[in-house]
């Protein structure tokens, strides 16, 4: 049984040791194994929440990708993206907002933080609150609910967003159930419910002045960025109590043991633990740290190097992932828009019982030039949507569009460039447009093709 896996990071800032351990390290040991499906992705609609620095944001969104890459995310195993390349999220968003309980986003912990934060302030309760956190938990259900992830790897304190995903997808499937199943003929609901996965050990790792390592305590001892000598530096800042060289240290009361362990197997970390015991001192201690995260991180912080000085090689990376989680997201949303009433009025009049319209629909025509078998689609204005690649045989072509019509067959649209768009099926480029003016004439002309489809398949 094939198990999807799902976690991402919000682009406000540069990946520390916290995102390492946290995340990244456990959900990339997790997409080497057999029967794993993952899926990653940099979260920078998140990060408008919170950052209003575009440079800001689109120098992270760089710096993680080039931080997962380099720790060894493998984009042919899995699916790597961007969340501001799936334009199914946001409408996701959109829908699952209307069954989201007003009262269920009330508890958010950073919506309650927030409010009483300004009530120890003497400030209005939702004074400098926008909308975009108090929604936070919705966005962070649709990037987990649009591909039916199974398991989220999160730390500690994202475990009631998790919790709150499956209280909106469950709240959803009640209400539109019967709806789904009735549209698209399955016997099953529209969402699974995820399941957290936490690596207990390490999920939440102690920063500079041990409190949780992150970017908004400004304690955080970075990745990669700035090289060994910046690491080392942030190490060497950790906070420690005064006691000598030669006196005992507590050393489940040291930020240096709990990040120790992050690195280090049982022998390892038993050795550390009973050298603080017999008066290590701390500023060996803290070398022993960075000796060890370096033997770890070394081999990676160069390919980061490489990667972040050609950014290109990202673009191309994440590109191609967008167009592998499209193929997903692009049908299901096709089919949670009619679960909730907003299929083609075409298909919906005649699912009622009325008569079937009467005039021009989108068709498909085949055939053959001096390449090979090839199809058209055609909008119901006449207007040619697609011309298809050659098929070697015309009994190649038959199979493609048999697949097409049915909707049985995972399809996506992807955009080309400015003017150009490419109908993807099974992950494979089947078909490509003309050239629009623009990009806004390119778009409605999506719009287009996907009604055409629509039709065709009702």
């Amino acid at each position: 049984m094939t198990t999807r896996v799902l976690t991402g990071i919000t682009t406000t800032g540069t990946p520390h040791l916290g995102n390492y351990v946290g995340a990244i390290r456990p959900a990339i040991e997790m997409s080497r194994r057999e029967g794993v499906d993952a899926f990653f992705f940099l979260a920078d609609y998140h990060a408008l929440v919170k950052c209003d620095e575009p440079a800001r944001v689109a120098r992270s969104r760089l710096e993680i990708a080039a931080t997962w890459l380099a720790c060894g995310l493998d984009p042919q195993r899995v699916t790597f993206y961007r969340q501001s390349d799936i334009p199914e999220i946001p409408e996701l968003t959109w829908i699952l907002t209307c069954v989201a309980p007003k009262g269920l986003m009330n508890r958010a912990h950073a919506y309650k933080a927030a409010v009483d934060a300004n009530a120890t302030s003497g400030e209005d309760a939702d004074a400098g609150i926008n909308m975009g956190l108090y929604c936070y938990p919705v966005l962070m259900a649709a990037d987990i609910l649009i591909f039916n992830a199974n398991q989220v790897p999160v730390g500690r304190d994202q475990v009631q967003h998790i919790e709150m995903t499956r209280d909106i997808g469950q709240r959803f499937n009640h209400i539109y159930g019967a709806a789904w199943r009735g549209a698209t003929g399955r016997d099953d609901d529209p969402f699974m419910l995820p399941e957290v996965k936490i690596e207990e050990r390490v999920a939440t790792l102690p920063g500079l002045d041990g409190r949780k390592m992150s970017k908004s305590y400004d304690n955080t001892v970075p990745l990669f960025e700035g090289g060994a000598k910046a690491m080392r530096d942030a190490i060497a800042r950790i906070v420690t109590d005064s006691k000598a060289p030669g006196e005992p240290k507590d050393p489940d009361g040291s930020s240096l043991y709990a990040i120790y362990r992050a690195f280090a197997n049982e022998n390892e970390s038993a050795a550390y633990r009973d050298a603080l015991l017999h008066g290590l001192s701390w500023g060996e201690a803290k070398q022993k740290l960075a000796a060890l995260i370096d033997a770890e991180l070394g081999e990676a912080r160069e390919k980061y190097a490489r990667l972040m000085a050609h950014p290109d090689e990202i673009e191309d990376v994440l590109r191609e992932g967008a167009t592998k989680a499209r193929a997903i997201a692009t049908p299901f949303m096709q089919k949670l828009r009619k679960t909730v009433g907003l299929g083609t009025l075409a298909v919906t009049v005649q699912r009622r019982g009325f008569k079937k319209p009467t005039g021009k629909r989108a068709r498909l025509a085949s055939f053959r030039d001096d390449e090979g078998f090839r199809f058209r689609l055609f909008a119901a204005d006449g207007e040619e949507l697609l011309l298809s690649r050659a098929f070697g045989d015309p009994k190649a072509l038959g199979d493609c569009t048999r697949a097409l019509l049915a909707g049985d067959a995972i399809t996506a649209i992807e955009t080309l460039d400015d003017t150009r768009y490419a109908l993807v099926m099974q992950g494979e480029r089947i078909a490509v447009s003309s050239a629009y003016p623009d990009t806004n004439a390119r778009d409605a002309a999506i719009a287009r093709l996907h009604a055409a489809l629509d039709s065709l398949r009702g």
